[in-house]
């Protein structure tokens, strides 16, 4: 796929997008979750082959493909490895998947109830790297806590100045300002998000576009001038904690928007599966949460 036609996919396909960018702090838990205990491996560089074995699994099963999966999110170092003798980017293509990146580095401390990315000082040569390798698109989270505006406006605000970046990098930005369902002010969340971003993208120079990633709305539709933006190329959604039965009821709940769930995906994957059995689990989560992305309830 070129760029054209990876755009073309974005923009239309029908599918969701699999987060497979589990990093850092959070590589160990994603471990457990797949039925590897943390002394099964000695050192960092185990950890990450471990992860990555799980990920090449992920994505060489047969039912991991382009009918039903449009793109699929990596971590750097996912990036930078192999699956069946290629470059994942490639390996992805080759199954009619757009590849994307996770370029943030993690979280700052809570200041005005939200956490903004940590800075990214190597992020122009990530890009070079990420493009020469074939990769569409990138990811970068940060995290809302409370219905404070000056927070919420912050946290744009950086969204769309790394988005700026990425795209004079030759890339399309994936902005992803969580709200954090567990927080008592969800919807009021929801609601300053929503105005912060649609000042935002009628405020973007030139005419390129951009994706977004967002937390399920407490009230659903919510975000459906964010869908029909003429500067929004895709709004996707993460699981952000819910079980994926939940997770896919309230995704269904909300017209244009499509899955890029992580947690919600893996969550019934086990080390311990035979090859058909994985498949078998895989299948299965992939036809839940693309039946979620693709037919409507509301």
């Amino acid at each position: 796929m070129n760029v054209q036609e990876m755009t073309k996919k974005i923009a239309d396909g029908k599918g969701f997008i699999a987060a497979l960018d589990q990093s850092g702090g959070s590589t160990p838990k994603a471990l457990k979750g797949y039925g590897i205990e943390e002394g099964a491996w000695s050192t960092e560089e185990e950890m990450y082959g471990l992860i990555h074995q799980m990920r090449t699994r992920i994505i060489t099963s047969p039912a991991f493909n382009g009918d039903k999966v449009v793109g699929a999110i990596l971590f750097e170092r996912t990036m930078d490895g192999q699956a069946n003798g290629m470059t994942v980017p490639q390996a992805l293509k080759a199954r009619g998947v757009v590849p994307f990146i996770k370029i943030d580095k993690g979280l700052e401390d809570e200041a005005n109830g939200v956490q903004l990315m940590k800075p990214m000082p190597e992020l122009d040569a990530l890009l070079a790297r990420a493009k020469g390798l074939g990769v569409f698109g990138t990811k970068e989270r940060s995290v809302i806590n409370l219905a404070n505006r000056e927070g919420i406006a912050a946290i744009v605000k950086q969204q769309f100045e790394v988005g700026q970046q990425v795209l004079a990098g030759g890339l399309v930005p994936m902005i992803e300002p969580e709200v954090n369902i567990k927080s008592a002010e969800r919807a009021e969340c929801d609601q300053i998000l929503l105005e912060e971003l649609l000042k935002a993208l009628d405020g973007m120079p030139g005419t390129e576009k951009v994706m977004l990633k967002l937390s399920l709305p407490v009230k659903p539709g919510l975000f459906g001038p964010l869908v029909d933006h003429p500067r929004v190329l895709r709004v996707v959604a993460l699981s952000g904690g819910f079980k994926r039965p939940e997770a896919c009821v309230e995704l269904a709940k909300n017209r244009g928007i499509i899955a890029s769930f992580s947690r919600a995906l893996l969550e019934d994957l086990r080390f311990q599966m035979s090859d058909a059995e994985f498949d078998a689990s895989l299948g299965s989560a992939i036809d839940a949460i693309y039946t979620a992305s693709t037919v409507k309830t509301a």
